[in-house]
Order: C-alpha cells, then sequence, then structure tokens
C-alpha cells in the first residue's frame, strides 16, 4: 500500500511539474488580429493588422524588435515585446530615419517597416499587388 501511494505521488508531482514548465515556458502568441491606431494623423482609418495570419508566415523577429546599446536588436524567445511607441517617439529616435519614412513616430515605423515588406511581397508575386495600397491596411 505505501509503494502504491508513494507512486502516486510521484507520478502526480512528475504531472504537476509538466502542466507548470509547459506554462512557463509557453508563450503569449497574442491577438488574432490588432487595431493600429495612429495619434497622429486622422486622414486614414485604423490598420488593421492579421498578426495571426503575418505569424504563420514569418519569424516574430522580422517584425519585432528591441534596443540594446542603441542599436537594433531582433527579437528573440522571452525578450518582452513593448509597444512600438515605446521607442518610436521624438524622445527616444528624435530625428531617425528610414528611406523616407522617419522612425520617430508610429507611423513611420509601420510605413517602413510593413510597407517596405509589403512592396517587396508584391513585386515577387503579381497575384498580390493589392499589398501595395493603403487599402490593404487601412480598411474602413
Amino acid at each position: 500500500m505505501v509503494k502504491k501511494s508513494l507512486a502516486c505521488s510521484l507520478f502526480l508531482t512528475i504531472l504537476m511539474l509538466g502542466c507548470y514548465a509547459g506554462s512557463v515556458f509557453s508563450s503569449d502568441a497574442g491577438p488574432a488580429d490588432i487595431l493600429l491606431e495612429s495619434s497622429g494623423t486622422k486622414k486614414m482609418p485604423p490598420a488593421v493588422f492579421p498578426h495571426k495570419l503575418h505569424q504563420d508566415a514569418f519569424a516574430c523577429g522580422d517584425c519585432h524588435h528591441g534596443m540594446q546599446d542603441g542599436k537594433v536588436v531582433p527579437y528573440s524567445d522571452g525578450m518582452e515585446i513593448q509597444k512600438c511607441e515605446a521607442c518610436h517617439n521624438s524622445e527616444v529616435l528624435a530625428g531617425k530615419t528610414a528611406g523616407k519614412e522617419k522612425l520617430d513616430t508610429f507611423k513611420g515605423a509601420g510605413h517602413a517597416n510593413c510597407l517596405e515588406c509589403h512592396k517587396e511581397i508584391a513585386a515577387k508575386d503579381e497575384s498580390k499587388k493589392a499589398l501595395r495600397g493603403c487599402k490593404a491596411c487601412h480598411q474602413k
């Protein structure tokens, strides 16, 4: 009886540790869709970002990144994902640009990253030419 009780206790302990490890090491995938609103302009409706669709096609580090010693570092597992505006603002990135886009605004960061990628994909695949236009993201 003691052996059976000990075996059951050991089994339950292993099961609980497995559940705990699974919860600790599983990552939050975030929402399926994200509404991206820029406070800088009211000319365009907010962008609807299909997060799940992008997760299925790209690595997290293709879009998400952080800053270390003043340089951009790609996302790696366990890195905190902050809102874009945490760094893409006039206090942190004053005057920084990528091409013709200002990186010190949320809109500029989005266009520098998202729009450039959309253009590259559309150039490779004619059936995806709608990605070049504003309405691909800014839907009414």
